[in-house]
């Protein structure tokens, strides 16, 4: 998961040319004092990575916002080569990474490479304990593909399902089957459902979903008596809008999953349990982004641990809140370690302070990859996407309703300094400037 090219040779050329100053010491005056301009050196490499988002923030649609081709302009060198790490990450879902890559090679007019492409699925590589497991897979796209690409060996899709069971699916008179049919029962027995994103028949999806949750993965049983629990159930991309072309949002994936947990609550009186939630806002997409900025990082030989994140973004209640809640985690977590850091020298001199074995404690995610090395997430919003600039978001949880103002998923509480952005800007072009200016980090000639 990594791509990459030269780092400082435009700008450094420009900066710090040897032969201007006539020695032999000159050159190397020159490029110290270059490196304490920038706070960089060519060796060491940036120590920031950049996290963008797609949908409103470089397209609305297929349509490519003006400001995303000169913002990218200003990230590579004269060779095409990035000058930072980059990630792009989206709750899409329904496509390969590689095609994802292609697009936005064509819209930005910069080689992208599948490795800098994060998909709301992405993380499923790391929950290796269902890739051997019988998965129902629900979305739309290559699905099948993208599941086996993902380490996952036998998949169902609904399609399949319906056809060896066609008495499920009644909503639709048409598609009903003409003659009398018995199920061909010619499918192994589903062990957890995938959902990848919004589906396009999603009458036929929430109703296979239901009976496989509630048959406990058998179609051919009548549904189960105890609802205490269900089969495991992973989904991707919880956004509840998007931003396309049209004036107003559109439904995502997170509507379909509203659908979903209504109807299985009505049914069993019971909430429906995730396994684990992926894509924006959650802590497990950040986590394996700054995975990725970290192998470009060490693809490239750049030495300088990354410390920062700048997480670009159109929509409060994923971009926003995702990256302020992973910045949230990486402050607590340095904060355990300091604790624990300090416990340590107290014990060291004989005082009497165990350590708490929450220090150590990480979660089954975090134990597939490396501990983050960043200490900070910044959340930066533009105004050409989901956002209105003109809607303010209300301060106090207390005084807003929850369902007209939080977009999020259920699973998510409402947090309004998670929503507050650190900037506001127009758009990614403006947003690059200011992670530049912050960072005094030279803009490539």
């Amino acid at each position: 998961m990594k791509a990459w090219g030269l780092v400082f040779r435009a700008a450094g050329s420009l900066l710090c040319r040897p032969g201007r100053l006539g020695s032999t010491a000159a050159p190397r005056r020159a490029a110290a004092a270059c490196a304490s301009a920038s706070g960089k050196t060519e060796q060491s490499g940036p120590d920031f990575g950049l996290l963008f988002d797609i949908d409103g923030v470089l397209v609305r649609g297929r349509t490519p916002i003006p400001a995303a081709k000169k913002a990218f302009q200003k990230l590579v060198d004269s060779k095409g080569q990035f000058v930072v790490p980059v990630v792009f990450v989206t709750n899409a879902g329904n496509c390969l990474r590689q095609k994802k890559a292609d697009q936005l090679s064509h819209i930005l007019g910069v080689p992208i490479s599948q490795d800098q492409v994060m998909m709301s699925h992405s993380p499923l590589k790391m929950l290796r304990k269902y890739h051997d497991k019988c998965v129902l897979v629900s979305g739309q796209g290559p699905v099948l593909d993208i599941a086996k690409n993902l380490g996952f060996t036998k998949v169902v899709s609904i399609d399949e399902l319906r056809e060896s069971f066609p008495l499920l699916d009644m909503v639709d008179h048409n598609r009903r089957p003409k003659l009398p049919s018995s199920p061909i029962v010619n499918l192994p027995k589903v062990e957890a459902v995938i959902l990848f994103g919004e589906p396009i028949r999603w009458e036929t999806n929430l109703q296979l979903i239901i009976d496989v949750l509630l048959t406990n993965g058998n179609l051919s049983n009548a549904y189960g008596t105890s609802h205490s629990s269900h089969l495991p159930l992973l989904a991707c991309n919880m956004d509840l809008m998007w931003m396309a072309e049209a004036q107003a949002p559109r439904f995502g994936h997170g509507t379909f999953m509203v659908c979903l947990e209504n109807i299985y609550k009505k049914i069993t009186g019971r909430d429906l349990k995730y396994e684990a939630l992926m894509g924006k806002p959650s802590e497990l997409t950040y986590h394996y982004a700054e995975y990725l900025i970290r192998e470009q990082a060490a693809e490239r030989g750049w030495r300088a641990p990354i410390r920062s994140l700048y997480a670009i973004g159109d929509n409060l209640m994923t971009d926003i809140y995702g990256a302020n809640l992973y910045n949230r985690y990486l402050e607590e977590r340095l904060a355990r370690k300091s604790a624990k850091a300090v416990a340590q020298v107290v014990a060291a001199t004989g005082a009497p302070a165990p350590v708490s074995q929450e220090v150590d404690a990480e979660s089954g995610w975090e134990s597939e990859l490396a501990s983050p090395s960043a200490t900070s997430c910044k959340s930066i919003l533009v105004c050409t996407g989901v956002y209105n600039p003109h809607t303010e978001v209300p301060k106090d949880a207390s005084q807003c309703i929850k369902e007209t103002v939080f977009h999020g998923h259920r699973d998510f509480r409402f947090d309004p300094a998670l929503v507050e952005p650190g900037n506001v800007v127009q758009d990614v072009d403006a947003a690059v400037e200011l992670i530049f200016k912050m960072e005094k980090f030279p803009t490539p000639v």
